[in-house]
This record gives structure tokens, C-alpha cells and sequence, in this order.
């Protein structure tokens, strides 16, 4: 049966180098044109050059659809240009990457957008600043897939694709078997969709075998054949009530699906909605170059908020900063009347757009709304803790050139930024981490968010020692070893929404029953969930509805309220308001020691 097995997957390797053939047309030997991602990366780097943005990209229907989209803005402003209409004036709150993509098209669209930003920073989950050393302290390690396609679209209307720094087509995993190990799944150059990522999974015969791939089949055959509404209902499951309906082996779960809840939404699988996984397969499995990952070349908030800050103001809106918004204060027939900021000022406008994440929008909702269904179903969402991590050395590592699936109880994800950050880049190593699970509610027997930085920092080194035996740790030899120069951890109590099973149908839409409030977030309706790409398009949604409302055209209207919450009676109650002034009350990260 072995050899059986393995001719199988011969062979099928076999037919997916030959397709390749067929398409390029001009190999001559099958295998030559299956080119690993590591051996065109190696020819880059000696002629010192960065990969441009896979064009397939922009070939995939999802870009297209997010290209519509802004053209749409663009088309309005034309619009109602000819018209005379001057456009409206719009407020909105949280200076993310959702509050900031909402005020990018609205300006588009020629209105009048202020953004008021609580922190000194923007960025919200994606900000960075600088420490006393001059080094950028980031809220977190941020990977840009090439499915994210209102990102990619956003980067070209800003003309700062250049700025994405592409890694090689890899997935790549550390060997829990094996201290000191990887392996990779390579998808081959030049192969479409499905079929390069059939090379990457059965070229790779380390983490599962054949056996285990097939029984993976029933389980994502469905999602193929069906698409979006097979995903969305597979929200009640989470990852392990799914395999056990699949019947599949539970070394799955270990070698893959363990790595992908942790990077996915910070939650082990028992506790992660499977719908989170099926969404990143299914965009990875339909677009070539969906799965291949990009790191910025330089700091978030200068090389992404600021180019979008600039836009905004060149077509004379505005972006404050320090400005906290405590309190919505409403018209008799609850429409927002205004908002109110720290300082006391009251801010008016024709729209107001809330960006900031729901555990904030909860604390601030009026007592007017609170009996309202639709705003009580955001009480059953709720952020996720999560810890940033990044540790300098006094020597360069031998690490995994790209983003690398840790495979560890403690860390998600971790990159050596000095190989993908230009900014960054160093003759030694800096590593930047992803320590998840923290908390137990999202699946970790230890409350790590509330210990110190130096137990959290041992913690990491320990593993550390694990994926680097020979540099880090006791018994990595005197010449080689490396030492920690600098480490910081970065605690962000309440991060993107927690994607445990039964969520999504929680999820509010962006037009809300107030006709002036809109909402914005990742947290809101939108088929990107919890990411970079669902903030940003749910930006690109809020401010659709206020152009299709400003036009005179139907919008996508509002999204039913599940029947759960729809069956209960609520009773009213004062907003808790905004207490605190530091960065974790406003949805951000805290770097130090966390208090309270």
C-alpha cells in the first residue's frame, strides 16, 4: 500500500510539472519548469532586487470587484459635480486602518471628511512608535497576503506598492519532532490555481502523509463546489467539531490547523470558528498567488497611515489627532446631534462614522439605542488578547527568510526582520513574535497578558532555544550563541473580534437603523473577518452607504438581526463611557508592563 501510495504521489507531482509545461510552452525538461520559490529568491537577492506585486493579483475576480468599487467613489464625485452638489459633511471616529480607508474614499467621492483619532498615533492595531533608542515598537507583526485585494487596490491608488516587500512563494513550518528543523510547502512558479498549491501540498512529504492529505478532501470539497455559503455556515463549528464531522486524523489539527487558528485569530482550534480557516483555504486554494506574503519596508504607521493621512488632507480634509470621542449626543429622534470630544468641544456634521473597535463603540453606545436589538448584538462580540513580542540580538540568526509557523504552544508566528523589513534590515537579527494563545479565553491554561515582561520574555527564549538549539540557549555552543541586546512586549488586551463559533451572525452591517450613524471595523459585516483586508474593506463599505444614501440610491440595507437576539427584552442603560487615557483603553496596544 506504501508504494502504492507513493507512486500516486509521483505521479500526481508528475501531471502538475507537466501542466506547467504545457502553459509556459517552452520547457523542455518537465521538472525545470517547476522552479522553487527559494531558488528564484536566491537569484533576487544576488541581483539585490524586490519582487514586484505577483500581477496575477489583479487578474482575480475579488480585486476586480474591490477596483469596481473605488471607481464607483470616483464616478460620484463626477456625478455630483455635474449637479452642483457640494457633498456632505462627515465625522468620523478611530484612525485605523478602517476609519482611514472610510475617509480615503469619501474624499474620493469629494466630500467632507474630519477624522478624529484618540491616540497621538494612527494606526490603530497596526500603529508603531519609537522608543527612546530610536527603534520602531510595532502592536504587531503584520503580513500582507496577496488575497487581500482592497489593500492591494488601495496601495496602487496611493501609488505605494513598492513598499510591500514580497517574500518567496513558501509556507514554511518549524519541526516540533525535530528541534532546529523546517519544512516548507513551495508553490511553483508560473502554475495556476488549484494546481500550485497541489504541488506545494504534495511536494511536501515531512508534515502529513498522503493518507492524511486525502482525508482532507471531503472536508474542502464542499467549499470548492459551494463556495461562500458552504464557509458561512460552518460558523457554528469550530475547527476540531468540523474534522470530527470530516472524520479527519487528528495530526491534522497538530501539524496544520493548530498553526493556522494561531495566526489566524490568536485561538487555538477547539475554541476558532472554522468558518476563520475555511475563508483563508478557499481564497489560498482559488487564487495563485493568494497565500504568497508581503511585509512593509518600513513601519506601518509612516508607510501606510501616513500616505492616507496626506490624501485625505490634499483634497482638503482633515486628520486630528488627540482627540478622544466620549460621548454621542443625540436629536429628539435619536440621529446623532453630535460628538463630543475630551477637551469638550462638540463636533457637528451631516454623517458620523464610528471606526474604532466594538469593545470601545460598546462603552459609548447612547441610552437611547441601547433597547435597540441591532446594537445589543454587538455585546456578543468581544476582542481577543493578544502579545507582540520583539527581540534584538548581537548576532545574525540563521532564520527562515519570511514569515515561519512557529508550531509552538506559546508563539504563533515569527519573522526575522532584519531579512524582511528594509528598515529594519541589520547585520543582526531582530525577531518579531506573535505570542498566542494569552489568555485562557482564548485557549492558554496560563493568563500571560497579566504577568510581567520578564516572565513572558523567558517563556520566549525557552522556545526560542527549541526552533534555534544551535544559537539560542544554553546548550547552543559558546561561539555561536546569541545574546538578547533589547526585548519589548507590546500587550493588546482586547485586538481583532473573537472568531469563536456562532459570531458571525452577531456581525452588524455597516448602515446602521440610526439614519446618520454608520459603522466601520473589522468586526462588522464583511467576508474578511478579522484582518488588514476586512478593516479596510469595511471602511470601503461605510462610506458606500453614505454616497448610495447622499445619491438617493438604495444601499445594501441592513443586515438582519439574528432571531436569538431578537427574542429578548432589553432594558436601558447609561453608556460606561471612556475611562483611562492610555493606548489599550482606545482598542491599541500598551508596550511595558500591563496594569490593572
Amino acid at each position: 500500500l506504501n508504494n502504492i501510495l507513493s507512486n500516486m504521489n509521483n505521479l500526481l507531482l508528475l501531471s502538475i510539472a507537466l501542466l506547467s509545461v504545457g502553459l509556459k510552452g517552452t520547457q523542455t525538461n518537465a521538472f525545470s519548469s517547476v522552479r522553487s520559490a527559494r531558488q528564484i529568491h536566491n537569484e533576487l537577492t544576488k541581483l539585490n532586487v524586490r519582487r514586484p506585486t505577483p500581477s496575477r493579483i489583479r487578474e482575480t475576480k475579488n480585486f476586480k470587484d474591490a477596483k469596481k468599487l473605488s471607481q464607483k467613489f470616483l464616478d460620484d464625485f463626477d456625478l455630483r459635480t455635474e449637479e452642483g452638489n457640494k457633498g456632505k459633511t462627515i465625522a468620523i471616529f478611530g484612525g485605523g486602518l478602517s476609519g482611514l480607508s472610510c475617509a480615503k474614499y469619501l474624499s474620493d467621492a469629494g466630500h467632507s471628511v474630519t477624522l478624529y483619532e484618540a491616540r497621538p498615533i494612527l494606526g490603530g492595531k497596526v500603529s508603531a512608535w519609537q522608543d527612546a533608542d530610536g527603534d520602531f515598537i510595532e502592536t504587531g507583526l503584520h503580513i500582507f497576503f496577496g488575497a487581500y485585494p482592497n489593500i492591494h487596490n488601495l496601495f496602487e491608488e496611493l501609488r505605494i506598492t513598492d513598499r510591500l516587500q514580497w517574500a518567496p512563494h513558501r509556507m514554511t513550518f518549524a519541526m516540533q519532532e525535530l528541534p532546529g528543523e523546517f519544512t516548507s510547502f513551495e508553490f511553483p512558479a508560473g502554475v495556476p490555481a488549484p494546481f500550485n498549491m497541489a504541488a506545494a501540498i504534495l511536494g511536501n512529504t515531512k508534515m502529513l502523509t498522503l493518507e492524511e492529505k486525502i482525508f482532507m478532501v471531503p472536508g474542502l470539497l464542499p467549499m470548492l463546489l459551494e463556495g461562500q455559503s458552504f464557509i458561512d455556515a460552518q460558523d457554528e463549528l469550530s475547527v476540531l467539531d468540523f474534522m470530527r464531522k470530516y472524520s479527519m486524523p487528528e495530526r491534522i489539527n497538530e501539524e496544520i490547523f493548530i498553526a493556522m487558528g494561531k495566526a489566524l485569530d490568536f485561538i487555538d482550534p477547539d475554541l476558532l470558528s472554522m468558518t476563520v480557516v475555511l475563508t483563508a483555504m478557499n481564497r489560498f486554494i482559488n487564487e495563485a498567488d493568494g497565500s504568497q506574503t508581503a511585509f512593509l519596508d518600513g513601519n506601518p504607521t509612516e508607510r501606510i497611515c501616513e500616505p492616507i493621512k496626506n490624501y485625505v488632507e490634499s483634497t482638503g480634509g482633515k486628520v486630528i489627532c488627540s482627540s478622544p470621542v466620549t460621548q454621542i449626543h443625540l436629536n429628539d429622534d435619536s440621529t446623532v446631534k453630535a460628538l463630543q470630544l475630551k477637551d469638550g468641544t462638540h463636533v457637528e456634521a451631516d454623517y458620523y462614522v464610528s471606526a474604532v473597535p466594538v469593545d470601545v463603540l460598546k462603552r459609548l453606545v447612547p441610552a437611547k439605542w441601547s433597547t435597540d436589538p441591532f446594537f445589543r448584538q454587538i455585546d456578543e462580540l468581544e476582542g481577543i488578547p493578544v502579545i507582540n513580542i520583539q527581540i534584538w540580538f548581537d548576532r545574525k540568526l540563521n532564520s527562515v527568510d519570511g514569515l515561519c509557523f512557529s508550531r509552538s504552544s506559546l508563539l504563533s508566528v515569527y519573522a526575522d526582520m532584519s531579512n524582511c523589513c528594509a528598515e529594519y534590515a541589520s547585520e543582526t537579527s531582530m525577531l518579531e513574535l506573535v505570542f498566542a494563545p494569552c489568555s485562557p479565553e482564548a485557549g492558554s491554561p496560563i493568563n500571560w497578558i497579566a504577568k510581567p515582561d520578564s516572565e513572558i520574555i523567558d517563556a520566549t527564549m525557552k522556545e526560542l532555544a527549541r526552533l534555534f538549539p544551535t544559537e539560542i540557549g544554553d546548550d547552543a555552543p559558546d561561539n555561536k550563541r546569541a545574546k538578547v541586546t533589547k526585548s519589548t512586549v507590546v500587550r493588546v488586551p482586547r485586538s481583532v473580534y473573537a472568531a469563536v463559533p456562532g459570531r458571525n451572525k452577531f456581525r452588524p452591517s455597516q448602515q446602521t437603523p440610526i439614519d446618520n450613524f454608520i459603522l466601520a471595523g473589522d468586526y462588522a459585516s464583511q467576508k474578511y473577518l478579522g484582518s488588514m483586508e476586512g478593516a479596510v474593506l469595511s471602511g470601503k463599505l461605510a462610506a458606500e452607504v453614505i454616497c448610495d444614501k447622499d445619491l438617493n440610491r438604495s444601499t445594501k440595507g441592513l443586515k438582519d438581526v439574528h432571531s436569538s437576539v431578537l427574542a429578548k427584552e432589553f432594558s436601558s442603560k447609561e453608556p460606561v463611557g471612556i475611562v483611562g487615557s492610555g493606548a489599550t483603553v482606545y482598542g491599541g496596544g500598551k508596550q511595558g508592563n500591563f496594569e490593572n
